[in-house]
């Protein structure tokens, strides 16, 4: 396994629309050591989740993992999840806002609007349909690493730009609030 650079705001490859993966590609050594780099890239930067195009691969794969993240202390955990080819569908019109960040805009935090409960549907990493439903924090974490797939990244989702703040601010201002707001979010919809 190898730790990849993790491309920054401003590189092109995170504006990319990334391409579909085929399933003689995922079944290939090269792509299946490719999900190891991104797994392992991804937990050496304690990311909540990591997207292909993040690593300079704009192919429509992501890894999502919550493990008492020190990065994001409050969230419910989330098992290793790799999402090949994933498409989200909303259920219902519930939102919630959330602080979000992101290992490509590095030390900068921002309120973002993310759906409340999403159906999830994709490939795992063998190749064996995923169909399943998400909700409340962990529902924003699949939708923050599946715009990655589209080129989106959370700044062009900021609705507010003046909650825009450094780690450090958010740390001082605003975390004991959000940890809070994160509570009640997983009592109304879940983990």
């Amino acid at each position: 396994m190898t730790i990849r650079p993790i491309a920054q705001i401003g590189e092109p490859v995170l504006r990319q629309h990334a391409r579909e993966v085929s399933a003689e590609e995922l079944k290939t050594p090269e792509f299946q050591g490719f999900i190891d780099d991104l797994i392992a890239t991804m937990r050496h930067a304690k990311g909540a989740g990591l997207a292909a195009n993040q690593v300079f691969e704009p192919v429509q794969a992501c890894a999502i993992e919550v493990k008492d993240n020190p990065r994001y202390p409050y969230k419910p955990n989330i098992p290793l999840t790799v999402l090949i080819n994933p498409k989200l569908e909303p259920l219902g019109d519930d939102t919630f806002e959330n602080f979000e960040g992101c290992l490509s805009v590095p030390n900068l935090r921002g309120v973002v609007r993310r759906h409340a409960q999403l159906r999830v549907r994709a490939l795992d990493r063998e190749g064996q349909p995923l169909d399943f439903e998400v909700r409340g924090i962990s529902a924003g974490t699949f939708q923050h690493e599946v715009d990655h797939l589209w080129g989106k990244l959370f700044v062009d989702r900021v609705e507010d730009p003046t909650t825009l703040c450094t780690w450090d601010t958010f740390h001082q201002y605003y975390e004991a609030a959000v940890r809070e707001r994160v509570k009640q979010i997983v009592e109304r919809w879940g983990a």
